[in-house]
């Protein structure tokens, strides 16, 4: 199943990987997955910011995904409590709390959930500052989400709708592959003065665990991180694809002896432009990978700028991979996801064009 696969490919990665993250590790740190590092970030921004508060539904007993557990008990029914089973209030409360001067952290239970405080995050929230003329702002906004497939989830808890926000000026996207990436850019996003949402991977919340800081770091936003370097293909893709495609970059070193760069994206917007069309002039070759439907999807985004500024560079047609132009299904979902398999097939086209 795909949720097996993430699974091997994420414990695969941690015996295997080369990222350097010693200027994070300084300090204690402890065993913890994905879902734990979030809990982990929000328990050091309550005890640091006494105006920080969290709410969204169910948040109160510890969320569907138990990241809030434990929070209200230790901070109290006004710094972590639940909320109507209304998205729209839910982001317009936030907005208010952080134009207050709150520390406004906002938790959408689901992503398929957020459509409907979609005009408070896009028409309220991103523009707030905007038509103030800087006088007010609500920069101190996080809308968390779960987000992605989850290997069973069908139509309306399974969606990636990154794409929708990254049309919007005025927020930030960001998307993390694991637990220390997670917990970086949660609080580098819970302490930037502009709104942001954060879509959490939740097939990863249990997948593996890492080392990760007990204390607060940051990583920061918008900069890419080029997880292994390459010669010939270039890798694009965030949260859980990374791991699909790291498996599909050593089969292609294993099967094809064809070397591949792999970027993790993090922040879907603003996008770091200049590390994938660096990868790109160097390797020539370009596949982009998600879950989201091809359509208007972010790897269109990414494929029209390295096309304009790497197009004297290419040597194959930019390549996507993602899904189908289809809600997401549920007894065909492994035949929807855009798995390694798939991934591998443009693999080998790129390098027979």
């Amino acid at each position: 199943s795909y949720r097996r696969q993430i699974f091997c490919c994420f414990v695969w990665w941690q015996f295997n990987r080369s990222i350097k993250f010693s200027q994070l590790l300084v300090g204690p740190t402890a065993k913890m997955n994905l879902f734990q590092s979030v809990t982990s970030a929000l328990d050091n921004t309550l005890a640091s910011d006494p105006t920080a508060v969290i709410f969204g539904e169910d948040v109160a007993f510890g969320g569907v995904f138990r990241c809030t557990v434990g929070l209200r008990d230790k901070y109290g029914k006004d710094r972590v409590f639940n909320t109507p089973l209304c998205e729209q209030g839910i982001v317009g409360f936030g907005i208010g709390a952080a134009v207050a001067g709150a520390t406004a952290i906002a938790e959408i239970q689901f992503a398929d959930y957020i459509y409907p405080a979609f005009d408070q995050i896009v028409n309220e929230a991103a523009k707030y500052r905007y038509r103030s003329g800087n006088l007010f702002d609500c920069g101190n906004l996080t809308i968390r989400a779960p987000w992605g497939c989850v290997g069973h989830g069908s139509l309306y808890h399974s969606q990636s709708p990154e794409a929708f926000f990254a049309h919007c000026p005025g927020i930030k996207v960001v998307i993390p592959r694991g637990p220390v990436q997670c917990k970086g850019l949660l609080l580098s996003c819970i302490a930037d003065q502009n709104p942001c949402i954060f879509f959490e991977p939740k097939i990863l919340y249990r997948a593996a665990v890492e080392q990760v800081p007990t204390e607060a770091y940051t990583i920061p936003l918008s900069q890419a991180e080029v997880i292994q370097e390459g010669s010939d293909v270039t890798l694009v893709a965030w949260g859980t694809q990374i791991h699909v495609l790291r498996e599909v970059a050593n089969m292609a070193q294993e099967k094809l002896g064809v070397s591949c760069e792999l970027i993790d994206l993090q922040t879907i917007l603003p996008w770091d432009t200049e590390t994938v069309c660096k990868s790109v002039a160097k390797t020539g070759r370009l596949l982009i990978s998600h879950e989201a439907p091809i359509t208007g999807g972010f790897a269109a985004e990414i494929s029209s700028t390295v096309q304009e500024e790497c197009f004297l560079n290419l040597e194959a047609p930019i390549a996507r991979v993602c899904g189908y132009d289809t809600p997401f299904p549920h007894i065909f979902e492994p035949f929807y996801i855009p798995d390694k398999w798939k991934c591998f097939d443009a693999v080998k086209k790129l390098i027979s064009y």
